[in-house]
């Protein structure tokens, strides 16, 4: 089984939201991630989903975006971006799945062969440009569900185990290499983190690695429409 991240896929079958208007690198932006998924994914594999799905405003929407996903190789294992306005109640949106290749992670953890796997959102973090005070406010709560998270796989890791973090916003900013989120995933044994939200040429590590946890970033765009090998 090998494990293989993406995130910021912006699917829009039902909102007008061409990706190209970003660069015409983005220009059939899906279609080149689909070829490259069903080249590289076997059934056994997973795939892990870091956030900004579609750009859905409900639900009923965001299920054509989530469709196109479902013939697709492996289990996918979604977390909430900031865009994903549609994601609004997990039991609802799980009931919802299109099959069960879909895993749908908010404030807990799922375990698949030997990996655990944590998830949720996260925010921008301190040292972040123009970081406000209701920026701190929701990284405090953030930091504190993905501590609900973590009490949520001490349920689930066994021996030998690994535990893998997803997280929609980068877990630190350049200016401040220590957080709530690196300190978590450090106490908690993460051996790898995936992150996105980053795009363009917005500078940021597609690989780093700090205490002893590998730090991946996932954004479509920065990883030229291809899934990037985790494991």
């Amino acid at each position: 089984m090998n494990i293989y991240a993406i995130s910021d896929l912006h699917l829009s079958a039902t909102a007008d939201k061409p990706m190209d208007v970003f660069g015409g690198n983005w220009e059939g932006h899906f279609e080149k991630i689909k070829s490259d998924w069903l080249a590289t994914v076997q059934e056994e594999d997973v795939v892990l989903i870091a956030g900004d799905i579609s750009w859905a405003m409900k639900l009923s929407d965001a299920l054509v975006d989530l469709r196109s996903l479902a013939d697709l190789p492996g289990k996918k294992v979604f977390i909430r971006g900031n865009h994903d306005y549609w994601w609004n109640g997990i039991t609802k949106l799980r009931a919802a799945a299109p099959n069960d290749s879909f895993v749908f992670l908010q404030t807990d953890a799922v375990k698949i062969g030997g990996y655990v796997i944590v998830g949720s959102r996260g925010w921008t973090c301190p040292g972040s440009p123009d970081y406000t005070e209701q920026d701190q406010k929701l990284y405090l709560r953030e930091a504190e569900r993905f501590r609900l998270a973590f009490k949520d796989a001490e349920k689930l890791v066994e021996e030998g185990d690994k535990t893998i973090a997803m997280i929609h916003y980068p877990p630190f900013s350049l200016k401040t290499e220590e957080t709530l989120f690196t300190q978590l995933f450090q106490e908690n044994g993460v051996e790898k983190a995936v992150f996105g939200h980053i795009h363009g040429a917005a500078y940021f590590p597609l690989k780093t690695e700090r205490n002893g946890v590998q730090y991946i970033l996932t954004s479509c765009d920065k990883a030229a429409f291809k899934l990037v090998k985790i494991y």
